[in-house]
């Protein structure tokens, strides 16, 4: 995975993702500012909620000589509100509505994970 210039999880024993909140109006932005943005005062580094909920999404299908299956892209609502674009896993296909939680991913940075009732 690329070194990136911002931080992207928390370094707890949970990892939370990170996202900027706005220190006035409370507007959360991800992913979070790296300190050296000229907005960095004026936001600060905080935990989003790890479940939410799928708000559209589509499905993608490589070509076959790629090798890859079809997998889902979409955005999710989590609680903050933010709204965070995405691969959708754990289920071939998605529905709106259906709760995702967020997951730390090799390849990606993160991925949504179908939450099990």
């Amino acid at each position: 995975m690329p070194e990136l210039s911002y931080p992207l999880w928390s370094s707890a024993p949970e990892p939370a993702l990170l996202a900027s909140r706005d220190r006035a109006g409370g507007e959360l932005v991800f992913p979070a500012l790296p300190p050296s943005s000229p907005l960095a005062d004026r936001h600060e580094t905080v935990a989003v909620d790890a479940v939410g909920e799928v708000y559209s999404y589509t499905v993608i299908h490589p070509s076959a000589k790629s090798g890859e299956a079809p997998y889902a892209l979409g955005y999710v609502d989590l609680p903050g509100p933010v709204r965070i674009f995405g691969r959708l896993c754990g289920k071939p296909r998605p529905a709106i509505g259906e709760r995702y939680a967020v997951r730390p991913d090799e390849r990606f940075g993160y991925v949504f994970v179908a939450v099990q009732h």
